[in-house]
């Protein structure tokens, strides 16, 4: 699958070079193709690409968006047209003073997202934990697999969305509409508020145990 990452720090790196080791051909969709994050991250995996932005994503069947929240609203407007049909994964997350909602719990950053991309299919997931697990995500004595929460309109989207998540390890957790957004964004909160705030071990994740 062509795949295009805007953002590439902590949460977008470590995607990016383990989507791309499974075999997916992975650009990095930057601003400056010659930034030295982009460098860093193609030291780190010579297999990866560069490339502007807007063509970078015209490229992509399936597109990342992993920037600081308060970047989308500069960065996917001109974008939009581009990202026309395209499956575009939010990792985003609106966090607030105080570890509160940027957006005051009235609406999702992901239905924000979806206003600015009106013709995106937009995604919600790879956002409820720190990028410590998206390094690693092993956990060889629970013997279980992390589950990884994702949400949606788009059902096309949602399985393929939910295939990139298995194959990258996890336990793809499908919980519904795009509206169920908020809350995966409130468990975002409750996991930095667990392990940045009360100190518990990074590689902290959910598990769905069904029997």
């Amino acid at each position: 699958m062509k795949i295009a990452f805007i953002g590439h720090g902590n949460v977008g790196a470590p995607l990016a070079d383990h989507l791309q080791r499974l075999g997916h051909s992975v650009t990095l969709a930057a601003r400056d193709p010659a930034a030295d994050s982009v460098r860093q991250l193609l030291a780190r995996n010579p297999a990866l690409q560069a490339a502007p932005l807007e063509a970078a994503v015209r490229e992509a069947e399936l597109v990342f968006l992993a920037t600081p929240y308060a970047a989308n609203a500069s960065v996917i407007p001109p974008l939009a047209q581009a990202l026309t049909g395209k499956v575009l994964v939010d990792c985003t997350n609106p966090v607030g003073p105080g570890l509160s909602h940027g957006l005051g719990s009235q609406q999702s950053g992901a239905q924000a997202l979806q206003q600015l991309a009106p013709q995106a299919r937009v995604v919600k997931a790879f956002s409820i934990y720190g990028f410590e697990n998206f390094e690693d995500n092993r956990f060889p004595a629970a013997n279980v697999r992390p589950a990884m929460f994702f949400c949606g309109d788009d059902a096309a989207a949602m399985r393929q969305v939910g295939t990139l998540i298995d194959q990258l390890g996890w336990q793809p957790l499908n919980v519904g509409g795009l509206e169920q957004a908020l809350h995966l964004e409130h468990m975002t909160l409750l996991w930095i508020r667990l392990v940045r705030v009360h100190g518990h071990p990074p590689h902290l994740a959910w598990a769905a145990l069904p029997r």
